[in-house]
């Protein structure tokens, strides 16, 4: 799903490092997984952590510290959906758990760092982009990056 938006070389570059699961999340219980028929059609998470992305391959100085809810944003992390199963509300599913999970855990508003992919999606769910970047590869390569905020707060 991310061929439109990046070559294949920034998508090598990119698998396991930025595209990645972070086992953090899993350990910390604020990852999940949809299936059908016993096969995992789609998983995402929160993160109470300082980590904003990437999966356990690519980190050099993993930023493990718990966040404060008061002061700081909670994490959506590592969002993937089957491309087979794409369009079919597992996402969504997944996107309201994790923003229902974060806002019980006292948080005030979230933030991601989205693929240019993801971005059109995110924004269905009142996420606002606040900067553009790129993050470099470990083949030279750079990948074209979003980070977004939505606060929970109602809209006056």
């Amino acid at each position: 799903m991310q061929t439109g938006y990046y070559t294949s070389e920034q998508i090598e570059g990119a698998l396991g490092t930025v595209f990645g699961v972070d086992t953090q999340l899993i350990l910390d219980q604020t990852y999940f997984v949809a299936q059908n028929n016993h096969q995992i059609v789609g998983c995402g998470g929160w993160s109470k952590r300082k980590t904003l992305y990437g999966g356990d391959s690519g980190k050099n100085n993993p930023e493990y510290s718990l966040l404060n809810p008061d002061s700081d944003s909670a994490k959506i992390r590592a969002f993937f959906v089957h491309p087979a199963r794409a369009r079919r509300g597992i996402g969504s599913q997944i996107m309201r758990v994790c923003e229902q999970a974060a806002e019980r855990a006292g948080f005030k508003d979230v933030e991601m760092i989205a693929t240019l992919a993801g971005e059109p999606f995110y924004t269905k769910f009142g996420y606002q982009a606040i900067e553009r970047f790129e993050i470099s590869l470990p083949n030279n390569q750079f990948l074209p990056v979003v980070r977004m905020f939505k606060s929970f707060a109602p809209s006056p």
